[in-house]
């Protein structure tokens, strides 16, 4: 795709960061859609094909006035919202600072300061919104719906990924690290697998070098246990499409300790794959425990296991939450819902001049 002209781009969605994350994974999929409806681009060192973007350099040398006036500079993370003030205070930008936030916690001293820079504040859920002390708007994530959707044939899918084609697979994908539970699937795996000679697991995601140790700790603990032919651990999908993946499985684990939104467990049940997963981030928002998940405590791993299993060997429950699961993302979860709500926001801070 080429590079639109800067000078035409009204709303400019910043990322920064070059490996994959929630946050990379929701700009990458918002701004394409976005961009039928409003001029936006992304800016950051690794935009992926297929979403519009603007060069870096071209933040510094852009004309102070956009073509309606301000631009819209939506931020996600701290240095990109210090970006945007930069922009603005030191070189004249005419800039709507707008920032989205997810965090569940306390904000840090500084973090607070440049959220009270920004001129609306977006947050994921009213969980997010309740550690935030400004008005915010929430608005929950979607998932693309056509890119996350059933696999037609689950068996050559299964094949062309290398995964067992004949067994039940169970996976739990994204960054590698304490915070996302990985140590609990595991231990909940190790529990498992001995008994039931037909399931799989996979554990697939990035590892920084802070967690290499935890990750490789993990690894050992499987290999002890003599089923690293059953605990499959993989990188992360090189080409940033992990929409394959879900479709592959056939149950959904989401251990997390922390979480700040948490898109995984709606990728999987728009996939018609249902999900179980602990309190953390919004996922009590949108998965309908007893129809298409189980909810359990965070680190309740007797109760993680257990609702496991009881899927794992229920076949017509499974498919049963599986289709409702599909349904639930088409009616309450979709991405072009965000995309508008987003837009719409966007749209204000124009008007405002």
């Amino acid at each position: 795709m080429s590079e639109p002209d800067i000078a035409r781009i009204d709303v400019i969605a910043p990322n920064f960061k070059k490996r994959m994350s929630g946050v990379t994974s929701t700009v990458y999929r918002l701004v394409p859609l976005q961009a039928r409806e409003i001029a936006i681009a992304s800016a950051g060192p690794a935009i992926p094909e297929g979403v519009p973007e603007v060069s870096l350099r071209s933040l510094a040398t852009m004309s102070r006035r956009g073509p309606s006036g301000p631009r819209v500079w939506h931020a996600r993370r701290n240095n990109e919202m210090l970006a945007g003030i930069a922009l603005k205070r030191l070189l004249g930008k005419r800039l709507k600072l707008m920032f989205t936030s997810a965090a569940q916690r306390d904000h840090k001293g500084f973090t607070k300061w440049l959220i009270r820079q920004m001129d609306r504040v977006v947050a994921t859920s009213a969980r997010s919104a309740s550690f935030l002390e400004v008005p915010a708007t929430v608005i929950h994530h979607g998932i693309d719906a056509d890119l996350f959707q059933p696999a037609t044939d689950k068996t050559a899918l299964r094949a062309e990924l290398n995964l067992p084609v004949d067994h039940k697979l169970v996976g739990c994908f994204g960054r590698i690290r304490p915070q996302k539970g990985n140590d609990l699937f595991i231990d909940m795996m190790l529990r498992l697998l001995p008994d039931r000679p037909d399931v799989t697991a996979v554990m697939m995601g990035g590892v920084t070098d802070q967690f290499r140790e935890f990750h490789e700790g993990l690894k050992a603990k499987v290999e002890a246990a003599g089923l690293s032919d059953r605990i499959l651990f993989l990188p992360e999908d090189p080409h940033w499409d992990i929409s394959r993946w879900f479709k592959a499985l056939d149950l959904y684990i989401a251990p997390q300790r922390r979480e700040g939104f948490g898109l995984t467990p709606m990728e999987a049940m728009a996939c018609g794959v249902p999900v179980v997963a602990t309190r953390a981030g919004a996922f009590e928002d949108f998965i309908p425990a007893g129809q298409a998940g189980a909810i359990v405590d965070i680190e309740d791993l007797n109760a993680l296991t257990a609702e496991t299993a009881a899927l794992l060997d229920d076949d017509a429950r499974r498919a049963q939450w599986a289709a409702n699961a599909r349904t639930h993302v088409l009616e309450s979860c979709r991405i072009e819902q965000e995309a508008a709500a987003l837009v719409a926001i966007y749209r204000d801070l124009l008007a405002e001049g």
